[in-house]
C-alpha cells in the first residue's frame, strides 16, 4: 500500500518531467520559430566570409575593383549592401503611430538609458580595452577608438529583429544616436586620441561624420517612410503588411550576406597577410562586444525592462557604426593605414559575435521564461 509521501514524490517527479519537456519545447521553439534563412543565418554568414576571403586572395583584381568607386568614403558595393539591408526593416516601423509612442514616459526612459550606455559606458570601455590590448600599437589603437565612437545605425536593426526586439523603439534609438553622432563623434575622437592618448589625429571633419550618417540612415529612412505611406494609401494597410512586407523582409538578410561577402572580398588579402595585427585587434573587440552586451542585459533586467526593450537596448549598445569608422579612418589616415585596418576588422568580428549573441539571448530567454 502506497503511503502519502510516496504519492507526493511520484507526482513531483512527474511534474518535474513535464516541466523539462515543456522547457525543451520552449528551447526548440526559440529557433524553430525562425524562418529557413534566419535559422541557418550562421551558416550563410560563414559561407559568405569564406567566399569573400577566397575571392580576395585568389582574384588579384577583386579588391582594387571593389575600391574604385566610393560613396561618402565607403566602397560603392558595400554602400549598396548597407542601404538594401536597412530599407526593409525601416519599412516595418509604424511611423503613423510614432506620435503616440513619443507621448509615453517609458520611451524617454529608454532614450536616456540608451544615451548613457552608448555615449558614456561604451566609448570609454573601448578606450580602456584598446590601451590594455594594444599599448605598443598606437595606430591600431586609434582605429579601435574610432570603432568605439561609431554608434549603431545599420546592423543593429538586423540583430534586433532576429532576437525579437521592438522595431519602432529601435528605429527611434538609432535616430537619436545618429543625431548625437553628428555632434559628438568628432570632438570625442579628438579628445580620446589627441588629448588622452597623445596621438596625432589629424583633422576629423564634422562634414565627413554628418555626410556618412545622413547617407546611411537618411536615404533608407526617407525611402521607407515614402514607401510605407504611399503603398498603405494606394493598396491599403492589409495588403502592405500581408504582401509587400513579406516580399521585402528577406532582402534585409540578403543585403547583410552580400555586404559581408563584399567586405571580406575587399579586405581578404589584407586580413590574411596581416593576420597578427588582425588577431590583436580582434581580441579587444570580442571582449568589448561581450561585456557591453551582457552588462546592458543585466542592467535592463534589474530595471525591469520588458524582453523586447531589453533586446533593443542590448543590441543598440553592442552594435557599432562601422561604415562611419571606416570612412573617417580612410579620410583622415589613408586607405592603407593601420587605423583603416583596425576599423575594417570591426565588422569582421562584430558580425559573427553579435549573431552568436542573438542565438544566446533567444536560448536564455526560452530557458528562463523571459517574456
Amino acid at each position: 500500500m502506497d503511503t502519502q509521501p510516496e504519492k507526493a514524490t511520484v507526482r513531483a517527479e512527474d511534474q518535474e518531467g513535464n516541466n523539462n519537456d515543456i522547457q525543451q519545447k520552449h528551447n526548440f521553439s526559440a529557433f524553430a520559430s525562425l524562418g529557413l534563412l534566419d535559422r541557418f543565418l550562421a551558416v550563410w554568414i560563414f559561407l559568405a566570409m569564406a567566399v569573400g576571403i577566397i575571392l580576395g586572395n585568389f582574384v588579384p583584381s577583386m579588391s582594387p575593383a571593389l575600391e574604385k568607386g566610393t560613396f561618402v568614403g565607403v566602397s560603392i558595393p558595400i554602400a549598396i549592401g548597407l542601404l538594401v539591408m536597412m530599407y526593409p526593416i525601416l519599412c516595418k516601423v509604424q511611423y503613423e503611430s510614432l506620435h503616440k509612442i513619443f507621448s509615453k514616459k517609458d520611451l524617454w526612459k529608454q532614450i536616456g538609458f540608451s544615451v548613457f550606455i552608448n555615449w558614456i559606458i561604451a566609448p570609454f570601455l573601448m578606450l580602456a580595452l584598446s590601451w590594455a590590448f594594444l599599448p605598443d600599437k598606437s595606430a591600431l589603437r586609434s582605429g579601435l577608438i574610432l570603432v568605439g565612437l561609431g554608434r549603431c545605425i545599420a546592423m543593429v536593426l538586423i540583430w534586433n529583429a532576429l532576437a525579437g526586439g521592438n522595431n519602432d523603439y529601435c528605429a527611434i534609438l538609432v535616430a537619436v544616436n545618429s543625431i548625437l553622432q553628428m555632434v559628438l563623434f568628432a570632438p570625442l575622437a579628438i579628445f580620446f586620441i589627441r588629448v588622452i592618448s597623445h596621438e596625432d589625429v589629424g583633422s576629423i571633419s564634422y562634414s565627413v561624420v554628418a555626410t556618412s550618417v545622413a547617407a546611411f540612415l537618411g536615404i533608407p529612412l526617407g525611402a521607407a517612410v515614402i514607401t510605407r505611406f504611399t503603398l498603405r494609401f494606394l493598396a491599403g494597410p492589409a495588403w502592405y503588411d500581408r504582401v509587400f512586407i513579406r516580399f521585402a523582409s528577406p532582402w534585409s538578410l540578403i543585403g547583410l550576406l552580400y555586404t559581408i561577402l563584399v567586405l571580406f572580398a575587399a579586405q581578404g588579402h589584407q586580413v590574411v597577410h596581416q593576420v597578427v595585427s588582425v588577431i590583436r585587434v580582434a581580441a579587444p573587440l570580442i571582449v568589448y562586444f561581450t561585456i557591453v552586451f551582457f552588462t546592458t542585459v543585466s542592467i535592463c533586467r534589474m530595471l525591469g525592462f520588458e524582453y523586447q526593450f531589453l533586446v533593443t537596448q542590448s543590441f543598440t549598445a553592442a552594435s557599432n557604426n562601422f561604415e562611419l569608422a571606416i570612412a573617417v579612418a580612410v579620410a583622415t589616415f589613408g586607405p592603407n593605414s593601420d587605423q583603416a585596418l583596425a576599423s575594417t576588422v570591426g565588422p569582421l568580428i562584430e558580425v559573427p559575435v553579435l549573431l552568436g549573441l542573438v542565438y544566446a539571448l533567444r536560448w536564455i530567454a526560452a530557458r528562463w521564461g523571459w517574456k
